[in-house]
């Protein structure tokens, strides 16, 4: 059972973590270089008046943080009349932004893409729990043998493997077997099961992209924590009560090593997040990552926000909830 305390402070940590990425992602895009309404509107007849125009539309007239003019002149209100508040503001309202590119509501964007999205990360992140884990398994029961020493050899290998590298070599090997970009041919009528057919051939190769580097990292962990547990007592104590090498892997080992894995797999999805931006890139995967490669080179401010805010929101989550199952599954750190 969870204290009531432990519960109240990992959740206003995590409140506290979310203000702050809140204040991040706004001046963040702040401080790149160019001017977006320029990059945006190339226009050469495009007079000052209409940038202008445009600017007060967007709210890009007002100052960033706070209007020192007006403070000055002692009119509080008006000072803190920012892009910052009116961010703020919005926040709390659901609304985030429109789109400098293609005037379409951010929240709508988002919404079409973050199932798709979902979909690669869910997929991959299932296979590179469940393979890794297996092969973790075995790799610390036969600790030592040839077959310990290939899977550390691949999974250190594929683990230092960069994402990007690895989805463009199995792009040139794949080319005229498995789809090489999008998410389904053309034409085919949504939620039929031709359509989801075609979209699982598509997410077969941006799935082992986003999973290689998953399941070394799963593997690793899984295997040096069987190990340590291994090496226990009771462990010794059911081999000499005759059990099978199966019960006692499931039974006894995996059980207690899984508490180290239920926080990698948590602190991993940050990495799988940004590893399926670099992967829906090179695929074509019209997801979350590939809006937010799209909106980097416009300076899209408005849907890098909300992009990077429902990602961060998403890691935090994760976070929050692996912090509770792992004083669940072991009430000795709710103590601390």
């Amino acid at each position: 059972m969870i204290r009531l305390d432990y519960l109240f402070r990992k959740i206003a940590f995590a409140l506290m973590t979310l203000a702050v990425v809140v204040v991040f992602n706004f001046f963040l895009f702040r401080i790149l270089p160019g001017d977006p309404i320029k990059l945006l509107f190339r226009n050469p007849r495009l007079t000052r008046d209409a940038q202008e125009t445009i600017r007060t539309q967007f709210g890009l007239d007002k100052p960033v943080w706070l209007d020192g003019v007006r403070l000055q002149a002692g009119d509080i209100g008006g000072a803190f009349d920012t892009q910052f508040t009116a961010y703020v503001r919005n926040l709390f309202q659901g609304n985030l932004g429109i789109s400098f590119a293609t005037r379409q509501n951010v929240n709508e964007l988002l919404s079409e893409r973050v199932g798709r999205t979902v979909l690669l990360v869910f997929t991959g992140e299932i296979f590179a729990i469940g393979f890794g884990i297996i092969v973790g398994l075995i790799a610390a029961w036969r600790r030592g043998t040839w077959i310990d020493a290939w899977a550390l050899f691949v999974g250190l290998l594929t683990w230092a493997l960069p994402t990007f590298f690895l989805g463009i070599i199995l792009l040139i090997l794949a080319r005229g077997i498995l789809p090489i970009g999008g998410m389904v041919e053309p034409g085919l009528a949504e939620n039929t099961a031709a359509y989801w057919l075609d979209v699982g051939r598509h997410l077969i190769l941006p799935t082992i992209t986003l999973a290689v580097g998953s399941t070394s990292a799963y593997m690793l962990i899984m295997r040096s924590s069987v190990v340590e547990v291994l090496a226990e007592d009771y462990i010794l104590t059911a081999k000499a009560k005759g059990l099978s090498t199966i019960q006692i892997l499931r039974d006894h080992a995996l059980k207690n090593a899984m508490l180290p894995m239920v926080t990698i797999i948590a602190l991993n999805l940050g990495y799988v997040v940004g590893g399926a931006i670099q992967v829906e890139t090179v695929f074509s995967w019209p997801g979350i990552g590939r809006l937010i490669f799209e909106s980097v080179s416009k300076q899209d401010y408005p849907v890098l926000q909300g992009a990077f805010l429902l990602l961060a929101v998403s890691v935090i989550l994760a976070n929050l909830v692996t912090d509770v199952l792992y004083s669940i599954l072991d009430p000795r750190i709710q103590a601390s």
